[in-house]
């Protein structure tokens, strides 16, 4: 099975990159407007603690949409990889003047400030990158397994916040993937042509 995981990675991985950056550019500004419907369409209008990612390796561009949540006073919160257990990510406050860093991987994160750091329970959206996912909403990710030890708990309980959503490539969906026990599939995932719900 993690033979046909690893072909999925590659092809999926290999076809993204390929994108052009107008493509990307294209995807980034449908991937604001998509998200910024989800949150209009709450009709809430309090302030929202979302975690998402900064783009690497032709993953779906989030720079627009973040400065469009921090526009309208949103909480952003990007993942950082855990200091002392660093199989797992916390989430960390991230602002305009954030002081940032390359971690192991060389994808910037914040630099670490305990104080800035938000309870997985207390975040409203945790908006995350993958490299393929199926029909049925399952997630395949790079391989780390970063997220989903990182939601495994949460998971078994059968958790309400924070709601999880997926950032793709139309490209990156394939008819049926390979799952793993320690796989946490999703409800939402959201492309540059449509949010896809289970």
């Amino acid at each position: 099975m993690s033979n046909k995981r690893t072909q999925i990675r590659t092809s999926v991985r290999e076809m993204r990159n390929n994108l052009s950056k107008k493509q990307q550019l294209l995807a980034a500004q449908s991937l604001k407007m998509n998200f910024i419907q989800q949150l209009k369409s709450k009709k809430s209008n309090k302030k929202e603690h979302i975690a998402i990612y900064l783009v690497n390796d032709g993953e779906l561009d989030t720079s627009l949409l973040i400065n469009e949540l921090w526009n309208l006073n949103h909480e952003i919160y990007l993942p950082v990889i855990h200091p002392f257990n660093g199989a797992n990510l916390l989430f960390h406050r991230y602002e305009k003047n954030s002081p940032m860093k390359a971690n192991r991987y060389g994808i910037l994160e914040p630099k670490l400030n305990c104080s800035e750091i938000c309870p997985l329970p207390a975040l409203d959206y945790l908006l995350m990158p993958l490299v393929a996912f199926d029909k049925q909403g399952n997630r395949l990710g790079m391989g780390g397994g970063f997220y989903d030890r990182t939601l495994a708990r949460l998971h078994e309980q059968n958790w309400q916040k924070p709601q999880l959503i997926g950032l793709a490539h139309e490209c990156q969906k394939v008819d049926l993937l390979p799952i793993e026990s320690w796989d946490v599939p999703l409800k939402t995932i959201i492309t540059p042509d449509k949010i896809y719900c289970w």
